[in-house]
């Protein structure tokens, strides 16, 4: 569950925050769309609006098959890199490969957890550990998770991971706990900064820029410009969960 804030952010380090991302971004999909906007920080003692759905957009044409840039970002932010078996690894983010069998066509992309409208994960948890915020955000209150894992069983994208050991070298602004599930927050605590996912400055740092960031609900934005602009696939439309992820070029 993401901490407030227990300080108004310091404008000048917003403008730090602002000029930095517009570095990394430093490519335009169209004249006025950018590929990383800043959030604007949400202040101290504020909650989340509901004015807001939080989004991205993968462009799986852009996703380069040997590039672990997102994974990474995601796991040192975060502090996932624990020495636990693979098959206990926490993974908040991780890369598939599509394989179109008829035309031998592959794509490759990032698949999280998807934060859906209508997730499944809050409906079947017996605590009210897992829920979505008013702007999206799907997430777990690690304070009232039994470890049940009913919410794993439940989602059809496989976005969720158990903690099996204790944990240590956490970052104090994404708590963890044994005992606990979780799951891609889309970096909950820089978005209430002002900040963007740590996933997407990855991305574009290394030339890609697969992954776009911001509010699906504001019809000025990048985001929901493309979206509205181009051809996008929800996963697993079928399920009717409208999730706050969408791909493009599947």
């Amino acid at each position: 569950m993401s901490q407030q804030p227990s300080d108004q952010p310091d404008p000048t380090r917003r403008g730090a925050l602002g000029v930095a991302a517009a570095a990394v971004a430093g490519v335009a999909i169209a004249p006025g769309i950018h590929l990383i906007e800043v959030a604007q920080a949400r202040p101290a003692g504020e909650p989340a609006s509901k004015s807001v759905r939080w989004g991205m957009l993968i462009d799986a044409s852009r996703c380069e098959s040997g590039c672990d840039a997102c994974v990474s970002a995601c796991n040192r932010e975060n502090a996932l890199n624990s020495a636990v078996e693979p098959r206990q690894k926490p993974q908040w983010i991780r890369k598939i490969t599509l394989h179109e069998v008829k035309t031998d066509r592959k794509v490759n992309l990032p698949m999280m957890c998807q934060h859906c409208a209508e997730p499944p994960c809050v409906d079947v948890c017996p605590t009210g550990a897992s829920f979505k915020r008013a702007d999206g955000l799907v997430l777990v209150d690690r304070h009232l998770c039994i470890g049940c894992r009913y919410c794993m069983m439940a989602c059809p994208y496989k976005a969720r991971s158990f903690v099996h050991e204790p944990l240590t070298a956490q970052n104090p602004a994404v708590p963890r706990g044994k005992g606990c599930v979780e799951s891609c927050t889309m970096c909950v605590h820089r978005i209430d900064q002002g900040g963007t996912p740590a996933c997407v400055e990855a991305c574009a740092r290394e030339g890609h820029a697969a992954i776009l960031f911001g509010d699906l609900n504001d019809p000025n934005s990048a985001i929901a410009r493309k979206v509205h602009d181009v051809a996008t696939t929800q996963v697993r439309a079928d399920l009717r969960l409208d999730p706050g992820v969408r791909y493009q070029g599947l």
